[in-house]
């Protein structure tokens, strides 16, 4: 028992911590992640051989070969014929494509520039929800992006969902719909209908009391 837990302590991965921070961002799935794990320990220039990779993983040969795909599609990895020592030609795994997008995300994270990115939107869902988000609540948040929903007003809607104690995406999702309908594009237009709300009712009730969901 103490020789196996030995060797199981003397061969750490070594991985970017980045990789572990943005894979989201890089549009990875964990699945995705998991091989490029494998390909990371090989090193770079690893021979392209889905077997090996599904036999040490414990996957599905063709569904180690899609993930594969996947990766080279999403320009996450690429592969070269190269030829060996032998003269024959042989197929490599490179990661130069990873590591040139890592960079272009934290050099995008250190710019002066405070625009808001899709990155920091990512950065700021996780940080209020204290959890990392899923691929698929990834897809919903460039949903409403791709939809001309404002990075503002997403960001005004979190805040009323984590004001309100609701840390859900169907939350938000309403709140964002009840807005649009209402014609709201803005974080300003959003602070102006809770003043007139306030005015109306004439409460000195906190504004950010307002509840958009039940709003007659």
């Amino acid at each position: 028992m103490e020789e196996i837990e030995k060797i199981l302590r003397e061969k750490p991965i070594v991985l970017p911590r980045y990789l572990f921070n943005y894979y989201l961002r890089l549009g990875i799935t964990s699945d995705e992640l998991i091989v490029l794990i494998f390909i990371i320990d090989k090193g770079d220039r690893t021979i392209y051989n889905p077997e090996d990779i599904a036999i040490s993983l414990g996957m599905d040969k063709f569904k180690v070969m899609e993930l594969l795909n996947s990766l080279n599609e999403k320009k996450i990895i690429s592969i070269s014929v190269e030829k060996n020592s032998d003269g024959k030609r042989e197929e490599y795994i490179l990661l130069d494509l990873l590591y040139k997008k890592l960079i272009s995300i934290i050099i995008s994270k250190d710019n002066e520039d405070k625009t808001l990115d899709n990155s920091d939107i990512y950065s700021i869902f996780e940080k209020e929800f204290g959890r990392t988000i899923s691929p698929m609540e990834c897809q919903i948040i460039k949903g409403w992006i791709d939809d001309k929903i404002s990075h503002e007003l997403i960001m005004e809607a979190l805040k009323e969902a984590v004001y309100n104690g609701a840390n859900s995406f169907r939350y938000i999702e309403k709140i964002l719909y009840e807005w649009r309908k209402k014609g709201y594009k803005t974080k300003e237009d959003v602070i102006n209908a809770k003043v007139k709300y306030r005015e109306s009712k004439k409460e000195t009730k906190d504004i950010f009391h307002y509840d958009w969901l039940n709003d007659d």
